[in-house]
């Protein structure tokens, strides 16, 4: 807005209610001892002023003392947290930001652990006490409405119950729609005082969190709701959607990146079950051209915590879907996003509301999303049990993926073993033995469970494919992982007594763990088993399972494969073996060997459309199949 502007609609104003334009040290007197403060927060913090009243203290040493300040989240400065205003002022957050991080581990300051859904009620209850609210907004309309623009969260329950509310009016704040307008009628003081908004910038992404975003990717569909945090790993998370069609928000930030989706029309809420059209969101941290897009556009609609958080009115979303993250997670499933051991971190914030709701939202996911290490790898966030004091922000019910780096593991319905080695499995493989070894020490394993360490063991994740069947499907296959010992037991006892012959050239009909190690644990620079998975993440199932090993001597390899009875005579036994014999192929090997029942016609078919020139010896009802790869 232009200066002059601004200056002629203030002084409008001011003739209507000069009560509410008098000098700061006036306005700051109203504060008593004991009073609890509430000061907006992340980028609607008012700074000035905080810093007014930061300045009415130093001029009045002995105006008020032991003052509570109340907020969310401080994204700016925050002097009250500070020893020289100890007499002044306490500090009492319901998230931790970096401004007070150390003033709360050391006792200067308190930290009040809730989910941020329940906060506008703690605030119109009066179970915390509201005296005076220190916000700031836009302009007033010619309604004589003022917007709380980029911070409603629990700022409109704040004035709701404050007995003073003090406004700094910045023409730099955008007029937002939803719940958070004020009547000026309904703001006791105002200080104008034109500043730019608080801006949070981007934070750089790397190829680990790359990676990890291109995962997460993996498990959102077209015509889901997200709702995504902030910082490097949600940055990357959110453009890895770009070839996304018709997402919806529902959320409790409104960030950088997801403004640049809806403006990329990735984002256009036509498939939302509730708010339909509507970009939903509490609060938005992020730069002003982001601000700016949020000015007076009847597409975004800021509503208070208890609705953009209330877990009821999430599981009203189909198709939600809730991206958060975890400082840690343990063996079992439980994980912290709040602290490190006894250390308080961060908070509880939207992670249990939003996690909760998906749960019982129609085809929603809940994902936590991870990197496998800190502190440049020499810690890994995956661990045995975690950390003594730790706040446990979602116990094991809660969990649904887990997506690091290294994969997504699915934990619902899991029992605590194969919860483990699914963990295990997505781990950094410099942890991995070390989680093994301590896994069977607490019983949580088989006490026998193998393992390969280093590059011999390392899951080759550039094997994963989709290959086409000769019907045109699309089938997902991947190198077998660690954690697939409960989905190859399925396969196995899947197979009817004639399959199991002709795969085993065997009648033996139990599959024990012992004998599915042999399976799972692979040394990737000798042998490759690959599984084709059918279905979604939580209900997949193995409908065949291809293998080679490599004969040094011969610089060729023994291969086989099966197929589910009720899967057969769709091509995918074919499709294996011809991206098998691409691998091996890609290896240098000359061709394959493998036994085969006479009898077995379908097997004997499926090599002879392979391209092979074949050789065979029959013995004992086998056939000695020779495979050689055609140059």
């Amino acid at each position: 807005m232009e200066p002059e502007i601004f200056l002629k609609r203030l002084d409008s104003f001011k003739k209507a209610y000069p009560e509410k334009f008098v000098s700061e040290d006036e306005i700051f007197s109203h504060i008593r001892r004991g009073d609890h403060i509430f000061v907006s927060s992340g980028c609607g913090e008012p700074q000035y002023l905080v810093q007014a009243m930061i300045r009415y203290v130093e001029s009045h040493p002995k105006a008020f003392f032991d003052a509570e300040i109340i907020h969310i989240y401080s994204l700016g400065l925050a002097p009250y947290a500070g020893a020289k205003y100890k007499a002044n002022f306490r500090h009492n957050s319901f998230f931790i930001g970096n401004s007070t991080r150390d003033s709360i581990n050391t006792g200067m300051a308190d930290y009040t652990p809730i989910s941020l859904s329940q906060v506008p009620s703690l605030l119109s209850s009066g179970v915390v006490r509201i005296d005076v609210a220190l916000i700031q907004t836009s302009l007033p309309d010619d309604h004589e409405y003022l917007s709380l623009g980029v911070s409603v969260d629990v700022v409109k329950a704040a004035t709701e119950k404050a007995a003073i509310v003090i406004a700094q009016v910045n023409p730099e704040m955008p007029r937002i729609h939803g719940d958070g307008f004020i009547n000026i009628k309904d703001v006791d003081f105002i200080i104008p005082y034109d500043e730019p908004l608080l801006e949070v910038t981007s934070v750089q992404t790397n190829e680990v969190i790359e990676t990890i975003g291109k995962n997460v990717a993996r498990l959102v569909q077209d015509g889901d709701t997200i709702q995504v945090g902030w910082g490097g790993l949600p940055n990357a998370i959110i453009a890895s959607l770009y070839n996304k069609k018709n997402l919806g928000v529902h959320s409790e930030l409104l960030s950088d990146g997801l403004v640049e989706l809806i403006k990329a029309g990735v984002i256009d809420n036509s498939r939302k079950t509730i708010d339909h059209g509507r970009t939903v969101a509490a609060f938005s941290m992020g730069k002003k051209s982001t601000y700016d897009f949020l000015n007076n556009n009847p597409s975004i609609s800021f509503r208070t915590l208890d609705y953009t958080n209330n877990p009821l009115i999430i599981a009203r979303i189909e198709n939600m879907v809730a991206i958060n993250s975890a400082l840690e997670i343990d063996l079992t499933g439980q994980a912290t996003s709040e602290s490190i051991g006894g250390v308080f971190y961060s908070g509880i914030g939207g992670h249990q509301d939003f996690m909760r709701g998906a749960l019982f939202s129609k085809n929603g996911k809940t994902i936590l999303a991870m990197k496998s290490t800190s502190l440049n790898d020499t810690v890994s966030r995956i661990v045995p049990a975690l950390k003594e004091q730790a706040g446990v922000t979602l116990n094991r019910s809660d969990i649904r993926y887990i997506v690091t780096e290294y994969g997504i593991a699915y934990l619902h319905g899991k029992n605590i073993r194969e919860r483990a080695m699914e963990l295990i499995s997505i781990a950094h493989p410099k942890f991995r033995p070390w989680l093994i070894e301590e896994a069977k020490k607490r019983g949580l394993i088989f006490k026998d469970q193998a393992f390969i360490p280093g590059t011999r063991g390392e899951y080759p994740k550039e094997l994963e494919t989709y290959l086409t069947t000769k019907t045109g499907a699309q089938i997902f296959t991947r190198p077998v992982k660690i954690s697939d010992e409960p989905l190859l037991k399925d396969f196995f006892y899947s197979l009817s007594d004639r399959s199991i012959h002709r795969r085993f050239i065997s009648y033996r009909k139990d599959m024990p763990h012992e004998r599915l190690q042999d399976f799972v644990i692979i040394d990737y620079t000798k042998e490759l088993v690959l599984v084709v998975l059918i279905g979604d993440p939580d209900k997949q199932f193995i409908a065949a399972v291809g293998q080679y090993g490599i004969d040094e001597a011969t610089h060729s390899a023994e291969v086989a494969f099966a197929v589910r009875d009720d899967q057969q005579n769709t091509g995918i036994g074919f499709a294996l073996l011809q991206y098998l014999t691409y691998l091996a192929k890609r290896q240098g090997l000359l061709g394959f060997t493998a036994d085969v029942l006479v009898d077995n016609k379908p097997m004997l078919h499926v090599f002879e459309k392979g391209g092979f020139d074949i050789k065979r010896k029959a013995d004992s009802g086998v056939y000695d199949l020779v495979l050689k790869f055609k140059t």
